[in-house]
């Protein structure tokens, strides 16, 4: 088995650290923009029932 030049192995870990944040951000922000837009149809619904 080759040995692997430290360069390397700092390129594969940014590479991964990298897929790794870009991975959650996505997660993050659709979870965000799911929950603003249950709490926004809570609050829509709330208001209809003031109003009725």
């Amino acid at each position: 088995m080759p040995q692997m030049a430290p360069i390397n192995w700092l390129i594969l870990f940014m590479f991964f650290f990298s897929m790794f944040y870009l991975i959650m951000n996505l997660l993050y922000f659709n979870f965000m923009k799911n929950m603003k837009n249950k709490i926004s149809f809570k609050n829509n619904v709330k208001n209809y029932n003031k109003l009725i």
